[in-house]
């Protein structure tokens, strides 16, 4: 092999590996929303509530925006909101029932990450059947 050769194959391999920790710095921000004891049934007209907090490197991290949303059984979109976690990085989300139909809706909370970090968000969520029966 060649010494331009050998260059030229050591440059490839130091470019490949560079892009490797490029992407790997980009996605430097993942947080996400972790819902404490979700109930999952609700009788119409009793207030959808979840409540979490937000987890970032295994620490509560405030002011990340959070979308919210509530989709029907017949796909619909009943809430699509955007909340931030409070100072203490928790979230509470109610939602009312009382003109919903029974049936089985999905709730998706997603992590936006703070305003700061938006470049380098890694968009994660959690997603939860709700069940609405007649009382």
């Amino acid at each position: 092999m060649t010494t331009f050769q050998k260059t030229y194959l050591l440059a490839f391999i130091w470019l490949i590996a560079s892009v490797g920790f490029i992407s790997d710095a980009l996605a430097t921000h993942i947080s996400q929303p972790i819902v404490e004891n979700p109930k999952t049934h609700y009788p119409v007209g009793e207030a959808i509530v979840l409540q979490g907090w937000v987890e970032y490197n295994a620490q509560p991290a405030p002011d990340v925006l959070l979308n919210f949303k509530l989709t029907r059984p017949d796909g619909t979109v009943a809430v699509d909101q955007f909340y931030s976690s409070d100072a203490n990085g928790r979230f509470d989300f109610k939602f009312d029932t009382q003109h919903e139909k029974p049936g089985s809706y999905q709730a998706t909370i997603t992590s936006h990450c703070l305003e700061i970090h938006r470049y380098a968000c890694t968009y994660k969520n959690q997603t939860l059947p709700i069940h609405l029966n007649n009382p």
